[in-house]
């Protein structure tokens, strides 16, 4: 019972859905939700995917991918995209540390906070629009668990740099059982989706390398240039392995442009 408040605890945090009353709340408890963050991965993926199912049932496939980012985004507040900004501008424009710890605080977007949106939101959008739909779904249902396995791995591996934050209650650091623990849940959509031939065993591995290099990249930019991670840091991790998700899932159909 304990687990399932940990669950619940992590989709108020990180989405807009409510959840029960019987669940209540100790701040103590967020410390250990983040191992619950790829299976609220698996929550959005579901209502993504179904929006997109539903969509291209009777319009194009763009049509459908913009529907279904327009989901993920207004179930999740914009939360991710929201840090992914922060830290372009941050990144971006500063020059020392704690300069660029003082751009991300700030609630305005800059240019590059500016670009990095509107480039990540077209590579997701065409990628998943060039998908046939099965493989969209399927791709859906990788995304979004294995890209927040990846902004978990910062939690687990690198240090919270701020002393107050949005990801604060997050920011204990990360045991490696409770990786496990994440692990498995953003793996759970993987034997079904290769069962039902939807996605096949070439995309899964696409995917799983996508985030992986995600994760360690920024990973080792973040630890370069700040010494850690802040909770803006944990949004652009998503979104990034997220993006690449789905282009290579993408390449993986070979359809590449002098083919």
């Amino acid at each position: 019972m304990q687990q399932v408040r940990l669950f619940f605890i992590a989709l108020q945090f990180f989405t807009r859905l409510p959840i029960p009353s019987w669940v209540g709340f100790e701040a103590s408890w967020l410390q250990h939700a983040s191992r619950y963050f790829p299976l609220v991965g698996c929550v959005v993926a579901a209502i993504a995917a179904g929006v997109y199912f539903a969509a291209a049932l009777v319009l194009p496939a763009p049509v459908a991918a913009v529907l279904s980012t327009a989901a993920s985004i207004y179930l999740t507040g914009a939360f991710h995209e929201d840090g992914f900004a922060d830290t372009c501008d941050g990144l971006g424009g500063g020059m020392t540390r704690e300069r660029v710890l003082e751009i991300m605080k700030d609630s305005r977007v800059g240019a590059y906070g500016a670009i990095g949106i509107v480039c990540m939101l077209a590579v997701k959008l065409t990628a998943l629009a060039m998908l046939p739909p099965r493989v969209a779904v399927g791709a859906l249902f990788l995304a979004h668990p294995l890209s927040r396995l990846a902004a978990a791995s910062l939690i687990w591996k690198l240090d919270y740099v701020r002393g107050e934050g949005k990801a604060k209650p997050l920011a204990q650091q990360m045991s490696s059982t409770e990786f496990a623990i994440a692990t498995i849940a953003a793996l759970l959509p993987v034997p079904v989706l290769l069962a039902s031939g939807w996605i096949a065993s070439s995309a899964v591995l696409a995917a799983l390398l996508a985030a992986l290099l995600a994760a360690l990249w920024l990973g080792r930019k973040l630890h370069i240039r700040l010494g850690g991670y802040t909770g803006d840091c944990l949004g652009a991790v998503q979104q990034l392995a997220e993006a690449l998700i789905y282009v290579g899932v993408l390449a993986t159909l070979g359809h590449g442009a002098w083919t």
